[in-house]
């Protein structure tokens, strides 16, 4: 591996991200394709139907009148050696004559796992594999979880004032952040495919659940519960049931990245259950002074100290006058 290598990997990096929310359930990929001339043609992955990574950067040599022949494709995932809904991406670079593929990580997944990487040697293309792996597991992490498990990544979204109290005793609650942080959770909706909330929620405050603030495609809506009719969030998938059995559902149906946008009973049900992997905290400079107003988290948490749930703060970063804060769960089921 050279510079050159982790710099040009890191461009893939930044492709993916420009199409995350985009592509479920297939993964976010980002791909760049450097010809023996030098030229330098960028891919990501297109939403269900359209062309992988590869195949766009391919494409893009190929347009721009360059010659792909000899060229190093740069990919942050294993290329595919599957027919799916397009074709195999491992054929489509061995057909145009690529001399070397960088691959960031092997995609877990059961069709693919090593086949891509075995197709590509087999045909004399030189492969290298684990190129900005660390940033590339973090970017897919969703992914990856969805197909080692079967379920979902799961993303809680939480708003409080600093003494952790999300409304007033008399329910009030509307605005406790600022308007960055609200746009910044709309950037959060548009990144995720699914939102779900409770029936209680959708009774009470009506939520549109779409994505307003920024560009992005509006999330599939998904109420735990049933939602009253001519409610805004229709059309929608109504799911019930022990929340575990939701997540096989939602899984089996595409879901990858979910958000838990929920009151605090929602919250509660998916924290103690282990199956958060990911909390995003916009923690708002108010304090409310007591301990009256609405909770983070409704029901009983821990009894002891050592029940204490602990996760990895992943960052604090400021968002407007608010702050935003990110745990991970190291393991989520």
């Amino acid at each position: 591996m050279t510079g050159s290598d982790e710099r040009l990997m890191l461009r893939a990096v930044a492709n993916a991200a420009e199409v995350r929310g985009t592509t479920a359930p297939n993964p976010w990929v980002g791909a760049v394709l450097v010809t023996s001339a030098g030229a330098i043609h960028d891919g990501a992955t297109q939403p269900p139907g359209g062309p992988h990574a590869e195949r766009v950067a391919l494409a893009a040599a190929v347009d721009a009148g360059d010659d792909p022949s000899g060229s190093t494709l740069y990919t942050t995932l294993e290329p595919c050696s599957h027919t799916g809904r397009t074709g195999p991406c491992a054929d489509a670079l061995v057909d145009a004559e690529v001399a070397r593929v960088v691959v960031g990580i092997v995609d877990p997944d059961e069709q693919v796992s090593g086949a891509g990487v075995e197709r590509l040697r087999a045909a004399g293309v030189e492969v290298e594999v684990g190129v900005a792996s660390a940033v590339i597991e973090d970017q897919l992490r969703p992914y990856l979880h969805h197909r080692e498990t079967g379920r979902p990544w799961v993303v809680l979204k939480l708003a409080a004032s600093l003494d952790g109290r999300t409304a007033a005793p008399d329910g009030s609650s509307q605005w406790i952040t600022g308007e960055a942080a609200r746009v910044d959770a709309h950037r959060l909706r548009a990144r995720c495919d699914a939102i779900l909330v409770g029936a209680g929620t959708v009774r009470a405050d009506d939520p549109a659940l779409t994505v307003r603030h920024v560009e992005g495609a509006d999330p599939r809506r998904i109420v735990l519960g049933a939602a009253p009719a001519g409610a805004a969030i229709h059309p929608c998938w109504e799911v019930g049931g022990e929340l575990s059995e939701v997540l096989d559902d939602l899984g089996s149906r595409g879901v990858v990245d979910l958000m838990v946008e929920g009151g605090a009973t929602v919250a509660a049900a998916f924290h103690q259950a282990g199956l958060v992997g990911e909390y995003v905290m916009y923690l708002a400079p108010a304090l409310f002074g007591g301990d009256d107003g609405a909770p983070l988290f409704r029901g009983a948490g821990a009894a002891t100290i050592g029940d204490v749930w602990r996760g990895r703060v992943a960052e604090i970063a400021p968002v407007g006058e608010d702050l935003r804060v990110v745990l991970f769960r190291e393991t989520a089921s």
